[in-house]
């Protein structure tokens, strides 16, 4: 079973992405350390990012996207449409709930949702099975 330490605060995206559950980051070769760390192995869309390299989440007290006085922008907009209707993951709802219900009580939840019922890793939002036994992701 995973351990609320496997989710760690620092994995979070200023767009609210969890970058542990990228295929990216969970990948063995070439591993990417999330978008909050150094760009390394970094995908280039990643290391490009409009919304990571925003000077104003660079600037802002949480470093989320919430801050910002243009919440949400476009960009934003269109990262969780495609997350929505590919990955039924909203980076606006995850905004919104670390915004109201804070960093802890996220993360709580994000162990709870992304944690293979069968074996107790952690799942991949980019993938249908886990990938570590192959079990189907249930969505909400």
């Amino acid at each position: 079973m995973i351990d609320i330490d496997d989710i760690d605060k620092d994995l979070i995206a200023p767009c609210g992405m969890n970058c542990r559950l990228c295929m990216a980051y969970q990948r063995k070769k070439n591993h990417c350390d999330g978008c909050r760390k150094d760009d390394g192995l970094k995908p280039n869309q990643c290391k490009v990012c409009i919304i990571k390299n925003c000077t104003t989440i660079q600037t802002n007290i949480s470093g989320f996207c919430f801050e910002c006085n243009s919440f949400p922008c476009h960009r934003l907009k269109q990262l969780d449409k495609r997350y929505r209707g590919k990955y039924h993951m909203s980076m606006l709802e995850n905004l919104e709930f670390i915004k109201s219900s804070g960093m802890t009580a996220f993360l709580e939840k994000e162990k709870e949702r992304w944690t293979c019922e069968k074996c107790g890793n952690i799942v991949c939002v980019h993938r249908d099975l886990c990938p570590t036994c192959n079990e189907p992701k249930k969505y909400e």
